[in-house]
């Protein structure tokens, strides 16, 4: 039976960051949107650009360059919002995370995911699920449900209650849409 678990594919949508290729699993995506107006929420962390509005609800966004500690995202015809479901308290939070290009659906098995590397004691792994390869190029599997803290998911919580009954900017769901999962 082990044998089995481990050959059970899994499907990642890949993205990049700064030319570095991730992956979250296909079962927290909901949607991929192209670039749309995003309104910043004033005294929030710099790694949270905003809110945009889908299709009448406000949801946060957080600019996955700036929360790795990479420069701030460039607004490019290949930058695109992945909207993921993220579990906080029992609940599940949907918010966008902003990527410099979506790539594709890619197929996993388990025994072909190795464990992250260890970086030491003082630099935090623990929101990456692991590593696996494609061709020539790692691919950094991430966990969406450790990549915030939980004080910073229980702000981002608050902010998109908060947001949700100011105006923001309208999303037309059939131009924002490039890829619906």
């Amino acid at each position: 039976m082990g044998d089995e678990m481990n050959s059970t594919m899994n499907q990642y949508l890949t993205f990049t960051l700064n030319k570095d290729i991730y992956a979250l699993d296909i079962s927290s995506v909901r949607e991929v949107l192209e670039l749309t107006p995003i309104t910043r929420i004033p005294r929030t962390p710099k790694f949270m650009r905003g809110v945009i509005n889908l299709r009448g609800h406000a949801v946060p966004v957080v600019d996955m360059r700036l929360k790795f500690g990479m420069s701030k995202t460039e607004d490019t015809i290949n930058t695109c919002i992945i909207i993921v479901e993220v579990l906080f308290d029992g609940d599940s939070t949907v918010m966008g995370a902003l990527a410099d290009s979506v790539r594709e659906v890619i197929e996993f098995t388990e025994d072909m995911i190795e464990e992250p590397p260890r970086m030491g004691t003082t630099i935090k792994t623990d929101f990456i699920r692991g590593m696996g390869k494609q061709d020539d190029d790692f691919v950094i599997i991430l966990d969406i449900n450790k990549i915030l803290s939980v004080e910073e998911l229980a702000m981002l919580k608050s902010a998109h209650q908060e947001s949700s009954a100011e105006a923001v900017p309208e999303v037309n769901p059939e131009q924002g849409m490039t890829l619906n999962l």
